[in-house]
């Protein structure tokens, strides 16, 4: 089917991305972290990234963001080029701002939201720290990681974004708050048209979200965004469907695990060096030599 550029949000052409040594023009491995990546997603799609760790969805979205050049390939969002000209309304939440020292300050949630401009969007605001149950009291050094989650969450939605991209941002989240979030933002992508791009580990619940899944592994798509449910001629075979939960949990675990039955084949002819599970070794590590010199438990 053929889409006027307005209807889209995101394009992607021919994208090959490699992690750069830092001070180099030099990968950090011979394999693209990204390899060929291609496609369209619609303004007011829902799309959920599906993947074992190491897939390349955390890559994928902080260059969505504009934090990271490309070395191959073309990226746009409304039309505008990521990298050159990256529009205005585009979120990205990810799990590394809990780490920040500041936010893990003695500083009031109340004062934290006006520091970053939460005065300027009371409606909003205010209705999202009643979705999240944030309390304005709260010291945010005082409260626990799914707490100051929900305050990040605040921060970062309050503003009238138009591509929100999530890296396994709910993960600290308890069920209400996280049923309650997701509800929030399928209004806010069926009222506004408002995309949303979601990469999770957590399948619960999420079979009515998404508009669209893709399955990402080794750094391809194994399957680019397509409406879900899926047609049943892309859908994993009865017999092979682990059938556990939800129907998009099943197909999320029956992927994973024909990933992983694919890496070990692959390893089993040579195709890639064999890197994770337990070594075999003849010899003792240094370490193990040094180490046992100093073992006085026998």
């Amino acid at each position: 089917m053929s889409m006027s550029t307005p209807d889209i949000a995101v394009n992607i052409r021919n994208l090959t991305f490699h992690h750069i040594l830092p001070g180099t023009r030099l990968p950090v491995t011979p394999e693209p972290t990204l390899l060929d990546v291609n496609f369209n997603l619609l303004k007011g799609s829902r799309t959920l990234l599906i993947g074992g760790n190491g897939a390349g969805k955390s890559t994928l979205l902080t260059l969505l963001s504009g934090k990271r050049m490309i070395q191959k390939g073309d990226m746009t969002i409304f039309g505008r080029d990521v990298f050159r000209d990256l529009p205005e309304g585009v979120t990205y939440l990810g799990t590394e701002w809990a780490m920040n020292a500041r936010v893990r300050g003695d500083i009031v949630v109340s004062n934290f939201l006006d520091s970053v401009g939460g005065y300027r969007h009371k409606e909003r605001r205010d209705h999202l720290l009643n979705v999240l149950d944030v309390n304005l009291d709260w010291h945010m050094h005082a409260i626990s990681d799914g707490e100051r989650r929900r305050v990040q969450l605040v921060m970062g939605l309050m503003g009238q974004w138009d591509l929100l991209l999530l890296d396994e941002v709910t993960v600290d989240l308890d069920v209400l708050v996280r049923s309650e979030l997701l509800k929030f933002l399928r209004e806010e992508s069926e009222s506004r048209g408002a995309t949303i791009i979601y990469a999770t580990h957590i399948f619960d619940g999420l079979d009515d979200f998404p508009t669209h899944v893709a399955h990402m592994r080794d750094g391809a798509f194994a399957l680019n965004p397509t409406p879900w449910p899926l047609e049943a001629s892309l859908m994993p075979p009865d017999g092979q469907l682990l059938k556990t939960g939800s129907l998009l949990h099943s197909v999320a675990l029956t992927w994973l695990a024909e990933d992983r039955s694919h890496r070990i084949k692959e390893e089993k002819e040579g195709k890639r060096p064999v890197l994770r599970g337990a070594r075999k070794q003849v010899n003792p590590t240094d370490s193990e030599s040094f180490y046992k010199k100093y073992d006085y438990s026998h």
